[in-house]
């Protein structure tokens, strides 16, 4: 799998349940919210501004995908605060490992570079670097409509965090407009 099949793959709403561990025996952050993942096209003036702000060729990239969140009880659009966009920029021509070019990171909120890779299990391992803290994500597809993330993030303090995440893809409203079409027409 390529990043950009991953991307491709992840597009759409998820329902995302959420537990946090805090080693440090902070706040809980455990919960549910929406995800909602679209592919950035390689053609995309995000691709070359986002690549531009951290000095990478905006010719070595593929393309990317925008991620946004939102409380799961929450109506409307979703807050373009609570957002970031990716932009892939494989090592090879296998794509299966390379950069990660975001405009804004997950723990800072500041752009940033992440390393990543598949494994031949077909686990993707993203690492990244902050200012003041170090990432990994592993995600990994059970279903076509049902994914897992783990992350750890350690502090500079030495504090760690653990996330475990259980992604539910949702039904758009033109899937189920086909479920009923169907149905009726059954």
């Amino acid at each position: 799998m390529t990043m950009m099949d991953f991307f491709t793959k992840s597009e759409g709403m998820w329902f995302t349940q959420r537990n946090v561990h805090h080693f440090d025996c902070s706040g809980d952050e455990s919960g549910e919210s929406n995800l909602y993942i679209s592919v950035v096209a390689q053609t995309d003036p995000r691709v070359e501004s986002i690549c531009k702000q951290q000095n990478i060729d905006p010719t070595q990239a593929t393309g990317g995908a925008s991620f946004m969140w939102q409380a799961n009880q929450d109506k409307g659009e979703p807050n373009p605060e609570q957002a970031a966009v990716l932009i892939d920029v494989p090592n090879d021509a296998s794509r299966r490992s390379g950069k990660l070019i975001r405009n804004q990171g997950y723990v800072e909120k500041i752009p940033v570079v992440s390393r990543y890779w598949f494994g031949d299990d077909g686990i993707l391992t993203i690492d990244t670097d902050y200012d003041n803290n170090q990432g990994q994500e592993r995600c990994w597809f059970i279903t076509d409509d049902f994914r897992v993330r783990v992350s750890t993030v350690r502090m500079m303090n030495g504090v760690y965090l653990m996330t475990y995440c259980s992604e539910r893809r949702c039904a758009t409203e033109r899937d189920l407009q086909s479920m009923v079409q169907k149905h009726l027409s059954a």
